[in-house]
């Protein structure tokens, strides 16, 4: 059994922030699959890298511009092609896990961000390009993503709510899920075949702390405030998921909006190494 074998029987899921072509053409992606890789996000920096970082797209990038297509269109066909092909690849996981696990994540354009209706029309147009059961449309927790993610929740679109930094913003992602949940029940629809995780980003609140701390001159919580932070929400977590409102949408089969613990690692050499208490 592998070590990522082990953490998924203690109830922790291990999802790749990464792909490209070369993992999945390589025959890598599978590898970490067959040693029990439960998942996979990705954004437009991580597209970017693989891209600029890859000969294999070169020749669809030349077909694609001979074309005559944009810079976004040519993106969005190489970025849909290979979520398409990941989510083949990690269905069988999610068919294993009942839905559960095996969930690839697509993120609609930044620059709508701030655009509710916007965003939703871009989540569906890719939902539907890709058409895969295992897809996690990705949306950021802004004031305006939120009632998006609320929208494509009742549509029975899956969802990756991400950029979460705050307990107020992950309650308000937690409670647009389960809103959109009892409308899509009260409207006939199968609760059961939605999910959704919460992306709730780690180490970078430490980024911001730690040089406001440095400049106050207390080191002695350096290194502490994102995890501390992160505590807290996985209390807000239990409260939100366990009460009789959310009993009532579990006894339909839904399943709780997970916790994606996201940017885990250590941005501050100085506290990297600090002991843990």
């Amino acid at each position: 059994m592998s070590k990522i074998e082990k953490l998924a029987e203690l109830g922790q899921s291990l999802w790749l922030d990464f792909i490209s072509r070369d993992y999945i053409q390589g025959g890598k992606l599978q590898a970490m699959i067959n040693d029990g890789l439960r998942g996979i996000t990705s954004n437009p920096t991580i597209f970017d890298k693989a891209i600029a970082g890859s000969a294999a797209y070169d020749a669809e990038i030349a077909g694609l511009l001979a074309k005559g297509h944009s810079t976004l269109e040519i993106y969005e066909q190489l970025a849909i092609k290979d979520i398409k092909t990941a989510c083949e690849m990690m269905l069988p996981v999610f068919e294993r896990t009942k839905g559960l696990d095996g969930y690839v994540s697509l993120e609609v354009n930044p620059t709508l961000a701030y655009k509710t209706e916007e965003t939703i029309e871009e989540a569906v147009r890719l939902y539907t390009a890709v058409k895969m059961p295992n897809l996690m449309i990705k949306v950021p927790a802004t004031k305006e993503g939120i009632p998006a993610v609320k929208e494509l929740i009742s549509h029975g679109i899956s969802v990756n709510t991400t950029l979460i930094f705050s307990i107020e913003s992950y309650i308000a992602t937690a409670k647009a899920y389960i809103e959109g949940l009892e409308i899509l029940k009260t409207n006939g629809g199968d609760v059961s075949k939605v999910a959704s995780v919460a992306s709730f980003f780690v180490s970078r609140v430490d980024s911001a702390c730690d040089s406001a701390l440095e400049k106050a001159g207390n080191k002695e919580f350096q290194g502490k405030i994102a995890v501390a932070n992160a505590k807290v929400a996985f209390k807000e977590y239990g409260k939100l998921f366990g009460d009789e409102r959310w009993g009532k949408l579990a006894a339909a089969g839904a399943m709780p909006q997970r916790v994606l613990w996201a940017s885990t690692g250590t941005k501050n050499p100085v506290t990297r190494c600090l002991p843990r208490r």
